[in-house]
C-alpha cells in the first residue's frame, strides 16, 4: 500500500474518532481510547512526514500527538474539548488534501540537506 494511502487511512480513522467524541453519553473509557488512537495515529503521520523530510508537518502532527497523549493528559472541560475536536477535525480533513507525501524520486528535493 502506498504511503499516501496509509496516511489518509490513519487520518480518516482519527477524524471518525474525533467526530464520535462530539456526541454525549460516552463512558470515560471511550475518551481514554480516543486519546490512544489520536496519539498513535498522529505520531504515525508525524513519522511519515519525518521520513519524507517535511519539517512543518512533523511539528504539526507532533504537536497534535502531545495534545492528545494518554500518558500525561491535558485536563480541560468538555466544552473546551468539543472546540479542540472540531478544530483538529477540520485541520485533518484539510491535511488529507494538502499534505502529500512525495514519491521516492521527489524526496531528493526535500527541505533537509543530506
Amino acid at each position: 500500500m502506498k504511503k499516501n494511502k496509509k496516511k489518509n487511512i490513519a487520518l480518516l480513522i482519527t477524524i471518525v474518532f474525533l467526530l464520535l467524541a462530539l456526541f454525549d453519553g460516552w463512558p470515560y473509557g471511550f475518551f481514554t481510547l480516543l486519546r490512544f488512537v489520536v496519539f498513535a495515529l498522529t505520531t504515525y503521520v508525524a513519522w511519515l512526514a519525518y521520513e519524507a523530510k517535511q519539517e512543518k508537518w512533523i511539528w504539526i502532527f507532533g504537536f497534535l500527538a502531545v495534545v492528545f497523549n494518554p500518558f500525561i493528559p491535558l485536563y480541560f472541560g468538555r466544552d473546551f474539548w468539543v472546540v479542540v475536536d472540531l478544530i483538529v477535525t477540520a485541520f485533518l480533513i484539510i491535511s488529507i488534501f494538502v499534505f502529500k507525501l512525495p514519491k521516492k524520486n521527489e524526496r531528493d528535493r526535500s527541505v533537509f540537506p543530506n
